[in-house]
């Protein structure tokens, strides 16, 4: 039975109205019911712009020229109000507190049948099957602030799922998300997709997380055209996903070191399902067993200290730090992981003091850091948010990044000297004299970023750093704060991505509701069966490639892959990172 054509590119291509070039060039492009898509591909490839098209942003909030054809349905989509465009297609935004609209679950769930002036009776009922399919039916009187980052994504997706769409798009919908958290999401797009049918499009960036269930396809897109439109098992196998810009999973990484060729039969998309020979598994054997185990340096003196820190938002609230105790040298490069909600943020933020915390103390360097004002503090330890928006106060991006060196009152031609350094390496230059608004939460967060940076303090707190970036700004803006850190920078990093953690964090520190659970070397955090269930960590795909492959000490091999990456990938690639 021949599948029924949904959505259709023909030749298709958009240039906004304030671009000088089209963002979109010759798109071909057929979605069928009942497909889930990923769509791939680095920052600027035009993702958002094509997305954009599909659910009527364009033309209706973003304004430019199209041209070639575009039909939903079969019927041209500028033929088309928005407002029949989204009774077929839905969109679950990155940021989900930007989508919600009402003041409890059920009322923000109902918003699109109280618009279609839907009964009551029906409406209710509508609600409650909606929310019981997203697994939210036990939260429909609470207030969506009061839900989780991973609820918070089942009430939006339950929002746009009453209006019985044929297409569902999901924007980046791990960014904000703990590792467990995100897994349950892919878990639940599948689910949800098996029982509506809808065609499901899933914009992200963290491939191998996606795959965690399967897609029919992957589109991936560079420079506002379609490289590839294939199996994952064909993309997988070829090295379009590196010429891109894109991160492969780590498995097939660690394969290829070891000179092990890559083929759509070995059915590469899936580490479960993929099958590697005897003699594949030799050779990955003998690379694990060439590699040399790299020494890990301890920081040197004592930078900051916390004695029994507790801290509670509100009396009769669930305490968010309870009793933390722990060190970090100077020169040191941790990651802090855990769930949402552990107490991550909560202690940086009492570390900057921008909370106060009710009992226990701070030290920095030795002194008690009540002393300190929250600006004496901020002349030692920068903080970069995890939402850019609480952040920005300038229009302008140049601004911005200038702001702290201007209330410094330093010269302006050295000014203009730091602010183009690292405006180069987070990948903003050519946007200097852009508008703020006209970013996207990937681009804010850079800004963000840069504007910490520029000031050069002695230790930076990182509040998910990577979120929302493609392979290329990660690994440039990582390499830049390992550069700062040898230089002697204290760096933080408050993450729920354990690439990140593994690639560039010797230690980690693991919360748990509110307290640290483990304090220890990243590959021993991540092949911690323990840790990582209580934490809501995901276990590394290397672990499983080393048990598949009959390496039994599959720490061991975590850390081999991690010094050989750092040894004879990273160094290699740092060449012309800083130009």
């Amino acid at each position: 039975m021949e599948k029924e054509l949904l959505l259709e590119f023909n030749d298709f291509g958009f240039q906004y109205n304030a671009q000088a070039e089209p963002t979109l060039h010759g798109i071909n492009l057929k979605l069928y019911r009942g497909e889930r898509i990923l769509i791939a591909g680095p920052s600027g490839c035009g993702k958002s712009t094509l997305v954009h098209c599909i659910n009527g942003l364009i033309p209706f909030s973003y304004k430019g020229e199209m041209s070639g054809s575009l039909k939903l349905k079969g019927t041209e989509t500028k033929d088309l109000s928005l407002f029949d465009i989204s009774h077929t297609v839905g969109t679950v935004l990155q940021d989900s507190d930007a989508q919600f609209v009402g003041m409890t679950v059920a009322e923000d769930i109902a918003f699109a049948l109280e618009n279609d002036c839907v009964d009551d009776p029906k409406l209710h009922d509508k609600v409650k099957e909606v929310a019981a399919l997203v697994d939210i039916d036990d939260h429909l009187t609470h207030a969506p602030s009061e839900l989780s980052g991973g609820q918070k994504q089942r009430v939006s997706v339950a929002g746009v799922l009453v209006d019985d769409v044929d297409i569902l798009i999901f924007d980046e919908p791990l960014a904000n998300l703990d590792p467990a958290t995100g897994k349950q999401a892919i878990e639940l797009i599948d689910k949800m997709q098996e029982q509506t049918g809808a065609t499901v499009i899933i914009v992200e960036h963290r491939l191998e997380d996606v795959l965690h269930r399967p897609v029919d396809r992957i589109v991936l897109m560079e420079r506002g055209r379609i490289r590839a439109d294939v199996t994952p098992d064909e993309l997988l196998s070829g090295s379009l996903l590196k010429e891109c810009g894109v991160r492969e999973p780590l498995y097939l990484t660690a394969l290829k070191y070891a000179d092990v060729k890559i083929s759509p039969d070995m059915h590469p998309s899936s580490l479960d399902k993929m099958v590697i020979g005897d003699a594949d598994k030799a050779g990955l054997n003998d690379w694990y067993k060439s590699v040399e185990a790299g020494s890990v340096t301890d920081g040197k003196s004592e930078l900051l200290r916390t004695e029994g820190i507790s801290f509670t938002y509100r009396e009769g609230e669930k305490i968010a730090l309870n009793d933390i105790s722990v060190k970090i040298n100077e020169g040191e490069m941790t990651a802090i992981v855990g769930t949402n909600g552990a107490g991550k943020s909560t202690f940086s933020k009492v570390v900057c003091g921008f909370e106060t915390p009710d009992k226990g103390k701070v030290f920095y360097k030795g002194d008690d850091f009540a002393e300190y004002s929250i600006k004496e503090r901020a002349e030692h330890i920068g903080y970069v948010m995890q939402n850019p928006n609480q952040m920005i106060s300038k229009v302008w991006i140049y601004d911005e990044v200038a702001l702290g060196l201007r209330t410094r009152e330093v010269p302006e031609e050295e000014i203009e000297k730091r602010v183009e350094k690292v405006l180069k390496i987070c990948g903003l230059w050519k946007m200097r004299k852009w508008p703020i608004s006209a970013l996207s939460f990937g681009q804010k967060k850079r800004v963000t970023i840069a504007s910490i940076l520029v000031l050069d303090p002695k230790m930076i707190i990182l509040d998910e750093p990577t979120a929302g970036q493609d392979y290329r700004h990660y690994t440039e803006i990582m390499e830049f704060l390992t550069d700062l850190n040898r230089q002697g920078i204290t760096v933080v990093m408050v993450t729920h991505d354990m690439h990140l953690m593994l690639e560039y964090a010797d230690r980690a520190i693991v919360f748990s509701d509110g307290r640290i659970i483990a304090d220890d070397r990243s590959y021993n955090i991540i092949t911690n069966d323990k840790i990582i269930k209580e934490a809501s960590l995901k276990e590394t795909s290397l672990y499983g490639l080393a048990l598949k492959c009959g390496i039994d000490d599959g720490t061991d091999f975590v850390r081999h892959f991690i010094d050989y990456e750092r040894k004879h990938v990273r160094e290699d690639e740092r060449g012309g990172v800083y130009d």
